[in-house]
């Protein structure tokens, strides 16, 4: 006999028992009569052993109610099986349900709202598209790739729900087969883009992506993430998927070429996450494809950083003087205190 909280399962062997107790039938003669091993009418009994259709007809010349009566138990009997294991199955999901930030999940409606823990449980079942949350620990996406400055168990189920909003809205995106080398010639390109406005860059940026077999999406911050951006292999093609966490440009910008350094030397290929190295690498790449180590040398060598020479500087070079004033910020050359109004706060949708 199965148990959950609302449900038991009560085998057919339990009426064999009642019948036999009746009548005074012991189970070595019960097995005679059957023409079955003792060994097989105890395991029938205990409902180790499913009750076929021939032992059914069985049941019925031996005592004498029909086969129909012992089809139907067993056909019970495993309905209610099945909704014991499904009760159980919920209950260890629960705990793992409680992981998950699903408020704000549900708040940028990613699932629908709900209090109840049940149905929180199906509903991050079918956001996560697997019949179990515990098989979620087997199916981590291999090679995942993202920049976020902190880490915690809290942290990766929350990358685990931001991760997989991004692949379900990068499934709603053509892209053209992954092109490597046409995304390296295209770094300049991009790069240009920082002094536009959103409004502008946006499409465009996902046009020369896309076209390189990188589908990039937007999304909202998850409280607990501390997630700027991440990137991963899909169904063919890369997703890029970039947090608003943090709207300033400087950030935002930053944290595109970190990923794309990601992309263009193949870490999201591994099936292991990003090492401290490789990190470490994309963050250079950012900071020097966004400013070149030569310019920003000559320009630091020069000692003024007031307003006016960071943006004189940041004209010459072609970069948001945002973007300027954050890495000189960065670098404790210029105090965060300082000209925050030359940063551009970005709104994306």
């Amino acid at each position: 006999m199965l148990r959950s909280k609302s449900t038991i399962a009560v085998p057919p062997g339990a009426t064999i028992r009642e019948q036999l107790e009746n009548r005074g039938i012991s189970q070595k003669e019960f097995a005679i009569r059957m023409g079955m091993t003792e060994k097989h009418i105890s395991n029938l009994i205990n409902g180790k052993v499913e009750l076929t259709p021939n032992v059914a007809l069985r049941l019925e010349t031996v005592l004498g109610l029909p086969a129909s009566f012992w089809n139907n138990l067993e056909a019970i009997y495993q309905e209610k099986i099945a909704r014991v294991n499904a009760e159980l199955s919920v209950e260890q999901d629960e705990e793992i349900a409680k992981q998950f930030p699903y408020s704000t999940m549900a708040k940028w409606k990613w699932v629908s709202v709900t209090r109840k823990v049940e149905e929180r449980v199906i509903n991050l079942r079918k956001f996560f598209e697997v019949a179990e949350l515990g098989l979620l620990e087997n199916l981590k996406m291999p090679g995942i790739a993202y920049r976020k400055c902190n880490s915690s168990q809290k942290s990766d189920y929350a990358l685990a729900a931001w991760a997989q909003e991004a692949r379900l809205e990068a499934r709603k995106i053509q892209v053209e087969p992954i092109n490597i080398a046409r995304l390296e010639k295209e770094i300049p390109t991009i790069r240009s883009m920082t002094v536009k406005d959103p409004t502008e860059f946006c499409n465009e940026l996902r046009h020369t992506l896309s076209g390189c077999g990188v589908a990039i999406i937007f999304l909202p911050h998850i409280s607990g993430s501390f997630l700027h951006g991440a990137s991963f292999l899909d169904d063919g093609h890369i997703v890029l998927g970039l947090t608003v966490r943090e709207k300033y440009a400087d950030s935002f910008w930053f944290s595109l070429f970190h990923e794309l350094c990601h992309i263009i030397k193949g870490h999201i290929y591994s099936p292991e996450p990003t090492t401290p190295e490789q990190e470490a690498e994309a963050n250079a790449f950012a900071r020097d494809t966004l400013i070149s180590p030569k310019a920003y040398q000559s320009f630091i060598a020069q000692g003024r950083f007031d307003e006016g020479t960071i943006a004189a500087f940041a004209n010459a070079v072609g970069i948001d003087a945002g973007i300027v004033l954050g890495r000189l910020q960065k670098d404790n050359i210029v105090p965060y205190s300082y000209f925050n109004h030359l940063k551009k706060k970005y709104k994306i949708v």
